[in-house]
């Protein structure tokens, strides 16, 4: 037992030794390719063996003859063994260097695509994540190009919605200053008019550039639907009454929400002045407010006749406007923008989508705990 006890304890100072001696090696290489690590690890392996066998065969006084036979034996395996490992590093590397050159393609706008074939697990894992990364960068690219066209309509349309109102008080307060005006109080008050609505204009711009930079701040509190619908409904009721059009808010139930009221505020008045000039003579615009499960529907339903399907996605995107609403008084598409930013900000969300007749705009908000 003894004898056994001191072969294992020689067999282990030997691979000990050729262990220690290629974590040494490993540290030193450790910044070159997967190749030479792959050759250190099978290295080390065979000689960590090859030193086991031969420190014992070295105590165990062996022949001259024997000793030479065991090991000549030990260095063929070990020979075999090298080459053997050798050839399968370089099955690894090669596929570490197909992944390597896949992985490149996306880096400048392609698509990874994982090379054919088998691979070890680790490798396998590697590829769908590159397949995943890929995915997001494709998504995050097409965002940015949305948003920058976007942004490219947005500075058209405000570039023409203010030279319009721009020139017409140019006209005006040229003909005033050189007394061509007939009837002097008509100007004053179509100046003022153009003025409150380039008001309007920047301070949507405002608002919008600080929601995009998240410095928008919200002082919240406890406030009742119910109030926050009929303060909204009192905004709206001169232009509702001015272009002919009903305000319903009989379906409002006084639930309890924790918003900003001011903020939250515009946003139901940016939906009123939106439905109702969008909403023909004589139609209806309907506001209703109810509690599902956690949450707080309120919902602004207009008799605008629909949007079409393919201009649903785009309604809260910065600049849009429909087709049909290139001129004043439509505003420079900044409204619904300013409502989803507003109602992301309180952790709620925006969506449309179209009824008989007309559009229904819903916000989502969290209710607010009992």
């Amino acid at each position: 037992m003894q004898d056994i006890l001191l072969m294992a304890l020689f067999a282990f100072l030997g691979a000990a030794a050729a262990g220690l001696l290629g974590a040494l090696a490993l540290r030193m290489l450790r910044g070159r390719s997967v190749a030479v690590s792959l050759t250190v690890v099978a290295a080390v392996t065979v000689t960590a063996m090859l030193a086991g066998t031969l420190a014992v065969a070295w105590a165990m006084f062996l022949s001259a003859h024997d000793l030479s036979v065991v090991t000549t034996v030990c260095a063929m395996a070990a020979v075999v063994s090298m080459a053997t490992a050798v050839l399968l590093g370089r099955w690894v590397v090669a596929r570490s260097n197909e992944l390597t050159q896949a992985a490149r393609s996306f880096g400048d706008g392609g698509a990874f695509a994982a090379p054919d074939g088998e691979a070890t697990a680790e490798l396998a894992a590697l590829s769908r994540a590159l397949a995943d990364t890929s995915a997001r960068l494709a998504a995050s690219r097409e965002r940015e190009r949305a948003l920058e066209a976007s942004r490219r309509e947005l500075v058209a349309w405000i570039s023409h919605d203010l030279r319009t109102p721009l020139a017409g008080l140019r006209a005006m307060s040229e003909a005033l200053e050189d007394g061509m005006v007939p009837d002097p109080e008509r100007y004053l008050r179509q100046i003022r008019t153009e003025v409150e609505r380039l008001n309007g204009m920047v301070g949507d711009l405002f608002e919008l550039s600080r929601i995009h930079a998240g410095a928008l701040s919200l002082s919240l509190t406890r406030v009742s639907v119910y109030d926050l619908v009929g303060d909204a409904l009192a905004g709206a009721d001169p232009l509702a009454r001015e272009l002919g059009v009903r305000l319903i808010g009989n379906s409002v139930a006084p639930v309890p929400i924790e918003v900003d009221g001011k903020e939250m505020t515009r946003v139901l008045g940016n939906l009123l002045v939106n439905a109702i000039r969008r909403t023909p003579a004589d139609g209806t615009v309907a506001v209703t407010a109810e509690r599902e499960a956690d949450h707080v529907v309120l919902s602004v339903t207009d008799g605008c006749g629909g949007i079409p399907e393919e201009d649903l996605p785009r309604v809260f995107d910065t600049g849009w406007r429909g087709s049909h609403a290139r001129t004043p008084p439509a505003g420079a598409g900044l409204g619904l923008a300013i409502v989803r930013g507003i109602v992301e900000a309180h952790d709620g969300r925006a969506a449309v989508h179209n009824v008989v007749g007309g559009c229904r705009f819903e916000v989502r908000l969290p209710a607010a705990s009992a």
